[in-house]
């Protein structure tokens, strides 16, 4: 099977949506490639799609929900009438994924729908193999998919979700199935060795997610100006930590230190956040713009002297390398795939995670820093991220990976 007539399913769960641009960065990398990718989607995004890329993806993205309820029971049918005995397995393999899992067995059979719908298109359009991004129900369809049709499945686990509860995912049964799995650091390969006998730990590859170059081809100036300007980028949850970072920046004013920092993003927390701000007196010095699309982030790191990422849980966070390749240092926690990313001392600050004094400490030690030193900082993560995740390099990797003959020893 070669590159050139290798066709992919890509399934997802929501697709496209504003935090998994990355995806969207690996699916036109795979087709510059010659590579072909059918999207197939659970649902579409529930809120507004900002950035146009998004849009574009939007336009090509085969959604299973929206095709009603009919559509899809019939294609259990049409899927047994194609595979008698794959859909009876099918059907096996869903009560068993559905034992222990925290989503219980109604879901599952949700899953199962979804699977045949996908199996009908997976046939239809001439899919050579299945992915799937997180290895939650989006892997669950294509499992439940490949065991229908015959064709072989992998999928891409980012974390931290899936390393917090994979027994209730039945994550285990999804590595044992698949014909290779992807870990988006050597961090989450190893957290996924963990739940596998050795003999499936060689199935288990690590392929970073990247940046495109061609858009980070010049580098603004690096700001000459104070106060420090801070950026932080992200979803407003618990995991992303930006409770944290608000008691730090209360710190920081108590010290006598001007700082700004803009938050870029929103979610759950943000009446929490707010609320935050404005008991510490900061609502001159913290700013919220809610989300942005990329070209509006990637003005919003140009505009600041750093980024500042406090998350409790990380994969291989994308805003740290776009802040990187941007040539800016970053003040990042401590776990997962970071120190991976990130060199301390080198290309910024690494701070323990909810550690609300070590990161005022950090970004007074930014603070002080002289500018020359900053930028050099920047230049250094820049190259390292420019050698290490080129979203086309990432992506021959895992075009290599669906070229090779499908395995064919059992679980």
């Amino acid at each position: 099977m070669t590159g050139a007539r290798v066709k992919i399913g890509y399934i997802l769960n929501t697709y496209p949506a504003p935090s998994h641009s990355f995806i969207r960065r690996e699916i036109r990398a795979l087709e510059r490639r010659g590579i072909g990718v059918e999207r197939l989607a659970m649902r579409p995004f529930d809120g507004e799609l900002v950035d146009p890329g998004d849009r574009d993806e939007a336009t090509r993205t085969d959604h299973v929900l929206s095709q009603g309820v009919p559509a899809l029971i019939w294609s259990v049918f049409l899927a047994g009438l194609q595979s008698p005995l794959g859909i009876w397995q099918a059907f096996a393999l869903t009560l068993k994924a559905a034992r222990g899992s925290e989503a219980g067995l109604l879901r599952h059979l949700v899953y199962f729908i979804e699977a045949a719908y996908v199996a009908r298109q997976v046939v239809a359009r001439r899919i050579d193999r299945m992915h799937a991004h997180f290895g939650t129900n989006a892997a669950t369809v294509a499992m439940l998919a490949a065991q229908m049709t015959g064709r072989p499945y992998s999928f891409t686990v980012h974390g931290p979700e899936e390393f917090d509860k994979p027994a209730a995912l039945a994550l285990p049964l999804k590595i044992r199935k698949a014909d290779f799995v992807v870990a988006i650091s050597s961090f989450g390969r190893s957290q996924l060795c963990r739940l596998v006998e050795y003999r499936h730990w060689s199935r288990i590859k690590v392929v970073h997610c990247g940046i495109e170059p061609q858009l980070y081809a010049s580098v603004r100036t690096y700001p000459e100006t104070r106060p420090l300007s801070l950026v932080n980028i992200g979803r407003f949850s618990e995991q992303k930590g930006q409770m944290i970072l608000i008691e730090a920046m209360a710190e920081v004013m108590r010290r006598g230190l001007d700082v700004h920092l803009t938050l870029v993003g929103d979610g759950e927390l943000r009446r929490p956040i707010e609320r935050a701000i404005a008991h510490e007196g900061l609502g001159h010095r913290v700013t919220l713009t809610g989300w942005l699309d990329e070209s509006g982030v990637r003005r919003a790191i140009d505009a600041a002297h750093a980024l500042v990422l406090p998350s409790f849980a990380e994969g291989l966070p994308m805003v740290v390398m776009e802040a990187m390749v941007a040539a800016r240092p970053v003040i990042a926690t401590w776990i997962a795939g970071v120190p991976e990313l990130m060199q301390a001392g080198r290309t910024g600050w690494l701070v323990p995670a909810g550690d609300a004094d070590a990161l005022a400490e950090a970004i007074i030690e930014m603070a002080s820093t002289p500018s020359d030193a900053l930028r050099r900082m920047g230049t250094t993560g820049r190259a390292r991220v420019m050698m290490r995740h080129n979203i086309d390099t990432e992506a021959a990797k895992l075009a290599q990976l669906f070229a090779q003959r499908p395995r064919t020893q059992p679980d």
